[in-house]
């Protein structure tokens, strides 16, 4: 009895140990490292100094595939400024493999990194609860945005406000990031059980 109790309540503080790490507004954002569709490691680290945007993607979600017909993503990115911002998809989706994201990839015509996270590990280092949801990071490494890419989940308002692009211009202009969260809203990450 008191080993298995022993081992529920470490258990119990591996969780709350990695809980307490993530990703949370206004800290440091958690460093990780990921290999992308071609087998190039990514490390957050060694971006310090732009701002890095991650996207967490499933190209099976409704909601990813008409934010990509639409161009939201792509479009968002192409107007930043390369030199200073990074774009990095993440796909947690627990079937994923590169040749999958290589196909998506090339169909939808982009060019940033879509890096393999199948155990999931960085998906739920950082909270990601659905895809899409967005991360703005600044130059110094800190997390400035969580959430939605924008005030629209249903895909039916004419004018909408795109808090990732809002949130680019804010960081590049030299100010603070004036929405800091929103709902994300998507289809669920399709993590490892």
């Amino acid at each position: 009895m008191r080993k298995t109790l022993s081992l529920s309540t470490f258990a119990l503080a591996l969780a709350f140990s990695a809980w307490a790490q993530a990703a949370t507004v206004g800290q440091a954002a958690p460093d990780f490292e990921l290999k992308d569709e071609e087998g190039k490691t990514h490390k957050l680290s060694q971006y310090r100094g732009k701002i890095v945007v991650l996207e967490w993607v499933n190209p099976e979600c409704p909601f990813v595939k008409r934010h990509y017909d639409a161009r939201t993503m792509q479009t968002t990115w192409e107007g930043s400024d390369k030199e200073k911002v990074v774009w990095l998809s993440i796909d947690s989706t627990h079937h994923n493999t590169p040749e999958k994201s290589r196909e998506w990839k090339k169909a939808r015509g982009f060019s940033y990194p879509v890096l393999q996270d199948p155990d999931g590990k960085v998906g739920k280092l950082y909270g990601a609860k659905t895809t899409p949801h967005m991360y703005v990071i600044d130059q110094e490494g800190i997390l400035r945005y969580a959430g939605a890419i924008d005030d629209d989940p249903r895909g039916n308002k004419e004018k909408k406000t795109n808090y990732v692009q809002a949130a680019l211009a804010e960081l590049l202009a030299g100010k603070d990031v004036s929405v800091k969260t929103s709902q994300p809203y998507g289809c669920t990450v399709k993590y490892k059980e």
